[in-house]
């Protein structure tokens, strides 16, 4: 049981922790806990929670196409996991992961398998830290431009990580996935208008767009 938090009560956060580490804090159990917390306060509680500190500085040079690192509100994560749905069979994938909010909020609300894919290595060492202070053995990262890597999953997220043509890239390599299974590509604050392979479909929050893959010959989600 946990008592409503303050924002960033220390020894709520502290219970929080351990039970996320325990495994008793999951699913419904960690949804009401984050919703307990004041909307406009949410994502400095849970980066607090997870031990995020400011983040380093943008690698030099980042490729053509990259964006640089900017976390994804959790409001939008709370929507995303409803509107797909995300439920615990899912594989989930975070295609500019960062420091890893998207990922494992995904998996503690949802128990899916979930994956960042993130070029930056130092938000990539920093994401399996935290992870493993947090014990979450199904939770990983992996430190790769998405646009060169094999890529697979059911569902996909992208809050703005790349454009131009390393977004065409990126696209190529789910059509290649959606060719094996159908998948959803979920996106905030960005549009992927005329990609005839994806169907758009509208959610409640206007800055959360979901894609599903219509691919002839797979079936439908």
């Amino acid at each position: 049981m946990h008592d409503k938090p303050g924002a960033l009560d220390t020894a709520s956060l502290h219970q929080a922790r351990a039970d996320i580490k325990s495994g008793a804090l999951r699913g419904d159990a960690f949804r009401e806990l984050l919703l307990s917390i004041p909307a406009p306060e949410r994502d400095g509680w849970v980066d607090a929670l997870l031990g995020f500190d400011e983040p380093p500085p943008d690698i030099a040079n980042l490729p053509r196409g990259a964006v640089p690192y900017l976390p994804s509100g959790v409001s939008e994560i709370l929507a995303m996991v409803d509107e797909v749905p995300l439920r615990r069979e899912s594989a989930f994938v975070d295609l500019g992961s960062g420091l890893g909010r998207v990922v494992i909020l995904a998996h503690l609300l949802s128990g899916a398998r979930a994956q960042g894919v993130e070029l930056q290595e130092p938000l990539v060492h920093r994401a399996r830290a935290r992870c493993a202070e947090l014990a979450l053995p199904c939770v990983s990262f992996v430190h790769a431009n998405a646009a060169d890597v094999e890529l697979d999953g059911s569902v996909f997220f992208l809050y703005a990580p790349f454009n131009g043509e390393m977004l065409s890239a990126v696209l190529r390599r789910l059509e290649d996935v959606a060719r094996r299974r159908p998948i959803v590509i979920c996106t905030v604050d960005l549009e992927l208008h005329g990609v005839p392979w994806l169907r758009e479909r509208k959610t409640g929050k206007v800055s959360l767009t979901l894609y599903d893959s219509c691919v002839r010959g797979v079936p439908l989600r």
